[in-house]
């Protein structure tokens, strides 16, 4: 079994004991001011306490909304929808590539009647809602909105998020449609829109979640992450948007993983590096643009299949380092996630397990605690300066797209997470239950939520009834308009909230603009 360790997962040295912070970043500020590296408010978590927000999604809408009810009904303070891989690649559920899949792995949405149903008893003017849906972000929020308007509810008053980053699907998970330029201009559109019509609404939130789960390193987190923030923040400039118009709704989504110092400190790191990034580098002069506000999921990729109960533990110290390092919203996985979507129990649990931390631990009393610790400040340094030279590296290729088309940062994230497996199955990286302390012996039966085959003929044949019920010729003139407009410059949301509302479906959208943007195809990445 390994002693401690000489460097730590990003290859920063360990010093057995830290004396004095030897590189702290030149001016890390007070907590409120920037550059924000020790918290965006002043007060932090003894004025408003973060958004418990647990991601949750299956089978139909129906069903979803229920555990979304349930939820609240146990108090978690706002919504996070997961959505299932046909919707995510906008299908819908008829479509022949969506066989097998409806509902698998998040609730399917294919049209505004599914949408209001998912929402139902869902005060959406007091209620936020985030949704994690990216190559098809624009129509989703077109759904939502159809819905708010439906019920009367101001667009200035809603709250929410839509993830809306496709440059880490090229990177990491693979759920695009379009090539990059077309689904940079779905970006912007949702960003202009937003900024205009939903002003409470984060029209973007830049993921560096999936780049590790895919296998990045803290640092290449950081880097690449904000490295996509920058790309973005340039696609909105020269789409001749006002960058402190849409700058300060822009938002962020962490991973947390095991080392917890070092998650800490990476939450201070890149918000250090943000505010100058967004100050220096793209003149931004609101406050409110320099902050990097941010949700963020405890690591899915640590959870393991084997003694899931152990999952508890690791979900725990990655939510405690995600409240000292200053998150703006929290999900906390479900212990049996390695296996299967959470039962209500667990999921359950991962609720009060943010709840213990709030209201029990008392970390949520003082504004940034761990600020002045030797490790924190030295690590919190190290990480600006390691992330400062990688994003140069991207910054002398041409920036996010030109290293991401040539397969470089996949290539790079590929290395990483070859790296880490193989310290795993060297025993030098110690996975408790799995390659040390593990039992060959248990046998018990553990609990797990089933997707039925009913769900996906339950889903076809209410959207066969929702197709012969609109008006056929009202909804192939929409399309026709969405059609014309993605031909055009013009911003595509108003065409999208009205076709939703008028009854096309998901798919419908989509496909029109499959006929006008294309499709993309990645290229094969060696690492």
């Amino acid at each position: 079994m390994p002693m401690a360790r000489e460097v730590n997962d990003s290859g920063i040295p360990i010093e057995p004991v830290y004396d004095a912070a030897e590189t702290p970043p030149e001016n890390v500020g007070e907590p409120g001011e920037f550059p924000y590296a020790r918290g965006i408010r002043k007060d932090m978590y003894r004025g408003r306490l973060w958004t418990m927000r647990q991601y949750a999604g299956f089978g139909t809408p129906a069903e979803s909304n229920a555990r979304y009810r349930y939820l609240l009904e146990r108090g978690q303070t706002g919504l996070s929808v997961a959505f299932d891989l046909p919707t995510q690649l906008g299908y819908d559920s008829d479509a022949p590539q969506a066989r097998g899949e409806v509902g698998k792995v998040g609730v399917a949405i294919d049209s505004v009647a599914d949408m209001e149903t998912l929402l139902e008893g869902v005060p959406l003017e007091r209620v936020t809602v985030s949704m994690t849906i990216n190559a098809p972000a624009s129509i989703l929020l077109a759904l939502l909105l159809a819905v708010a308007r439906r019920r009367a509810v101001p667009f200035d008053k809603l709250g929410g998020t839509v993830q809306n980053d496709i440059l880490k699907e090229y990177v990491a998970r693979g759920t695009y449609i379009y090539p990059p330029k077309p689904s940079m201009r779905l970006v912007t559109d949702v960003m202009s829109y937003c900024a205009r019509e939903v002003p409470q609404w984060n029209a973007i939130s830049i993921s560096g979640y999936h780049i590790r789960e895919a296998g990045s390193t803290a640092v290449e987190e950081i880097a690449f992450t904000l490295s996509n923030g920058k790309a973005y923040l340039r696609a909105a400039r020269d789409a001749g948007i006002a960058l402190d118009d849409v700058a300060p709704r822009i938002s962020f989504f962490w991973n947390a993983h095991n080392d917890f110092f070092e998650e800490i400190a990476k939450f201070r790191a890149a918000r250090y590096l943000w505010a100058h990034i967004t100050r220096d580098e793209f003149g931004c002069s609101n406050p409110r643009s320099q902050m990097l506000r941010f949700h963020t999921q405890t690591g899915g990729s640590t959870l393991t299949a084997q003694e899931p109960e152990n999952n508890v533990v690791r979900v725990t110290l990655q939510a405690l380092a995600a409240v000292l390092g200053g998150t703006q919203s929290l999900h906390t996985n479900g212990k049996d996630e390695a296996l299967a979507l959470p039962t209500a129990e667990s999921a359950k649990t991962a609720l009060r397990t943010q709840q213990i931390i709030a209201y029990e631990s008392g970390v949520a009393d003082v504004v940034d605690p761990v600020a002045g610790s030797y490790y924190v400040e030295t690590l919190t340094a190290e990480l600006v300066a390691r992330a400062r030279t990688i994003i140069g590296d991207i910054d002398a290729m041409g920036g996010s797209i030109a290293a991401i088309e040539s397969g470089w940062m996949q290539a790079r994230i590929a290395e990483s997470a070859y790296v880490a497996q193989q310290a795993v199955e060297r025993g030098e990286r110690v996975v408790v239950g799995v390659n040390q302390f593990a039992e060959s012996d248990r046998t018990e039966e553990i609990p797990l939520q089933r997707i039925d085959e009913r769900v996906e003929h339950e889903q076809v044949a209410r959207l066969a009834h929702f197709r012969s019920g609109r008006d056929a010729a009202l909804v192939d003139r929409h399309l026709a308009q969405v059609r014309s407009a993605a031909s055009s410059s013009e911003n595509l949301m108003p065409y999208f909230i009205d076709a939703v509302d008028a009854g096309a479906t998901l798919g419908e959208i989509c496909s029109v603009l499959r006929e006008i943007f294309g499709t993309y195809r990645s290229k094969e990445v060696v690492a």
